[in-house]
């Protein structure tokens, strides 16, 4: 896995610039989506607001797997497109905690579709940002259903100030890092997989 890393950081590496990150009212990390040139902090590198999801994504040290993922999928193209898209990005840490070998196995040419569909699952048409995705939670009496990309739901709470996501499978991840703002949508990282049914 480090190996694969290694590797990917130094075909996918982009020019970066550092910037600080600021959070909301609620504790959450997040950019200003008010000013255009405004960038957040994630996996030690600036996010802008004015680049799409895959140019921010390839800078984050923390989101390696992710991106290693989004190339073997063959989804770099749809996550440049216009969009606009809600991606829940789940980190190299969440990547990890999958059973030993899941990852190498995922980005086989062979497991292709089953990859995508993964991928596809962390991603809801539009731009949620926290705000929207609490307005969301609080209107539904305490839970938000999304209907992903990949066509199935996750169910959006909240847990202790911050928004969390159950799966298909009854697996649970929280955002850690809400409204990180895409030219082509919006990002929230993750601390799990989530898995469809």
């Amino acid at each position: 896995m480090r190996r694969l890393r290694t590797l990917l950081i130094l075909t996918a590496a982009l020019p970066v610039a550092a910037c600080t990150a600021m959070n909301g009212e609620d504790g959450m990390a997040r950019s200003p989506a008010s000013t255009a040139q405004a960038a957040v902090m994630v996996g030690g590198a600036a996010m802008y607001p004015t680049r799409n999801i895959v140019e921010n994504a390839v800078n984050s040290a923390d989101h390696i797997t992710l991106v290693a993922a989004v190339k073997a999928a063959g989804l770099v193209d749809t996550l440049m497109g216009a969009g606009p898209f809600t991606v829940f990005a789940p980190t190299n840490a969440a990547f990890d905690r999958l059973p030993a070998g899941t990852v190498a196995m995922l980005v086989k040419p062979e497991n292709q579709p089953t990859l995508q569909k993964i991928l596809t699952y962390h991603v809801v048409s539009g731009r949620l940002t926290a705000g929207d995705l609490m307005q969301r939670i609080r209107t539904g009496g305490g839970s938000a259903r999304l209907t992903t990309v990949q066509g199935g739901t996750l169910v959006a709470r909240m847990q202790g100030g911050n928004v969390v996501l159950v799966d298909q499978k009854g697996g649970v991840s929280t955002v850690t890092q809400a409204d990180v703002m895409q030219s082509n949508g919006v990002i929230h990282v993750t601390n799990r997989v989530s898995m469809p049914a």
